[in-house]
């Protein structure tokens, strides 16, 4: 302090005050952020409690129809991986009380190998509960690897609409060396294999690794027909078209033998099964888990900002 400055002594006082109200301040906003985050963690766990005991009541008491979704690209990570759709259907079969299980497939497809361990796992599960049927719905669409999982169960039902087939397999890529060369761009590439670079969009198509490719894909496609036809058997109608990677509405993929019958899942549940009331198994995060994963990057920037001063709550 500069006590030649006239009235230092007040200035002293005020600059003392002022760090005070800053200090009381910051010990407010903390004891609000705790009372907050205090108060938001127990609604999100009585939610969870009261949750799993209402699921559990209903899945423990009752006779019921068991539902596992697939819905999206069937893809390890994704929503509809194998690990996921398995986690729910093997709940579903082991459940005293669920008279039937349901599949409601809504996905355009997706990898050959997570459709193929589905695949394998309803059929195992069908071997061990043999007196418990599965029948896969169809809603908006069933194609390519959807169709591969639908056809482990024991019926496919689908809505007039809906869009069922495009049995096949593809593999995109594109072609850049024209477009490189007119840019006066030059590829260089080194490996260390012959064909390391097979498929490489900057260098002309080899004919050889086109056909290695082309054979691995025809050799993924016959599996894919060997497991519809096993699944489907002499209810497949004797038409070319249905392994072309061609696909049909609800309607027509009856014809062809693709579905058995038009309806949702709440008609199975209904009318082929006869338990009405429909119980939930598709895998889901924790609740609180996904509570910590959704809110805690915007608790972290709340509290940045709360001590940063960015937020003045009186």
């Amino acid at each position: 302090m500069d006590e030649s400055r006239p009235n230092w002594e007040r200035d002293a006082i005020v600059e003392l005050a002022n760090a005070g109200l800053k200090e009381q301040r910051r010990s407010r906003r903390w004891g609000i952020f705790f009372k907050l985050f205090f108060v938001v963690y127990l609604i999100i766990f009585l939610i969870a409690v009261v949750g799993s005991k209402n699921t559990n009541t209903i899945m423990s008491g009752e006779r019921h129809t068991a539902l596992v979704s697939l819905i999206g690209v069937i893809a390890d990570g994704e929503d509809a991986s194998a690990n996921n759709v398995v986690s729910g259907l093997r709940a579903a079969f082991e459940s005293e009380n669920s008279a039937a299980v349901i599949l409601s497939i809504n996905s355009p497809g997706g990898s050959p190998v997570q459709s193929a361990y589905i695949n394998s796992e309803i059929k195992r599960l069908r071997e061990m509960y043999p007196t418990k049927p599965i029948y896969a719905v169809v809603s908006d669409i069933c194609a390519s690897g959807g169709v591969y999982v639908a056809v482990a169960a024991d019926k496919i039902f689908a809505n007039e609409s809906s869009i069922v087939g495009s049995i096949g397999v593809r593999m995109d890529g594109f072609g850049f060396e024209g477009t490189i060369e007119k840019l006066g761009i030059e590829r260089r590439l080194l490996t260390a294999g012959e064909h390391k670079a097979v498929l490489d969009p900057f260098s002309p198509e080899n004919p050889v690794e086109k056909q290695h490719v082309q054979t691995m894909l025809d050799e993924i496609h016959q599996e894919f027909i060997d497991v519809v036809k096993e699944g489907r058997g002499d209810r497949l109608a004797d038409d070319p078209k249905l392994f072309s990677g061609l696909f049909w509405t609800g309607t027509k993929a009856m014809e062809l033998g693709l579905i058995d019958g038009l309806g949702s899942a709440g008609y199975v549940a209904r009318e082929v099964v006869g338990v009405e009331e429909i119980v939930d198994y598709s895998y889901q995060e924790d609740i609180l888990q996904r509570f910590a994963g959704r809110i805690g990057s915007s608790i972290g920037s709340q509290l940045k900002l709360w001590l940063e001063g960015g937020i003045n709550l009186r």
